[in-house]
């Protein structure tokens, strides 16, 4: 068996050269492959003529691709030249990290797709106009966080964007509208510094959406728990209404 048939996972970084740093505004400095298609393709393009080791130089910043077997062992690392560089071109859209955004972006929920597209193209979105909160609350909850591809670095971006210019008290209602996944993508909004860092006043929560959100994340998230105790400020009432 080829020591590259083990593979199961592939590690990506991207360049710090200048010459060469990508120009796509939402590619992540790091990314894994997981897909076994994508695998293949991408030990059909491997280098030959490798020292019997496997070590590659990836010095002054070039960026490199390391495979791994199951075990979490290093096989190989190689910078990427001739036609994996290609490969792993950001702007390229056959290239792997395109293929990553655009599987993130064709799975957005309905009514967020153009504005993901958007997003994975590497243009200003267009607004996302009558999409309630809860809808973005249960997008950000399906984000895996660990394995990361391509298109992470969006699908955590994307949500947290569409949620903080939204006031506190329509996603504070949310809150109590959304699902398991929502509440995920909610603690996660409401413990990052697209919340913490709002004015006390605009951090005040009523009662029943703080302990939605306390009671999930000490089940769920306890990281992030103290966060939210000592960022989540109780409002004076329940003062929510439908509008």
């Amino acid at each position: 068996m080829k020591p590259t048939s083990r593979t199961v996972r592939i590690a990506v970084t991207a360049s710090r050269t200048a010459a060469d740093r990508p120009q796509h505004p939402h590619h992540p400095d790091a990314y894994e492959i997981l897909d076994r298609a994508e695998i293949v393709q991408v030990l059909a393009l491997w280098p030959q003529g490798e020292a019997h080791d496997g070590f590659a130089c990836m010095c002054h910043g070039g960026g490199g691709v390391s495979l791994y077997e199951a075990g979490g062992e290093r096989i190989r690392s190689a910078a990427p030249t001739g036609p994996l560089r290609h490969l792993f071109d950001p702007l390229d859209p056959a290239g792997l990290p395109a293929r990553h955004r655009d599987r993130w972006a064709a799975a957005a929920p309905a009514g967020l797709r153009a504005y993901a597209a958007d997003l994975a193209h590497g243009t200003v979105p267009g607004p996302a106009h009558g999409v309630p909160p809860a809808v973005v609350f249960g997008w950000l909850g399906a984000v895996r966080e660990e394995p990361r591809d391509a298109a992470w670095l969006l699908a955590e971006r994307a949500p947290l964007r569409l949620l903080a210019g939204r006031p506190t008290e329509e996603l504070a209602w949310a809150v109590r509208e959304t699902d398991r996944a929502g509440l995920e993508g909610a603690v996660r909004f409401f413990a990052s510094e697209e919340f913490t860092t709002r004015h006390p006043k605009r951090r005040r929560v009523p009662d029943t959406a703080r302990d939605l959100l306390l009671r999930y994340a000490r089940s769920h998230r306890p990281a992030d728990l103290p966060v939210l105790e000592r960022r989540l400020l109780r409002a004076a009432e329940d003062r929510i209404r439908r509008s």
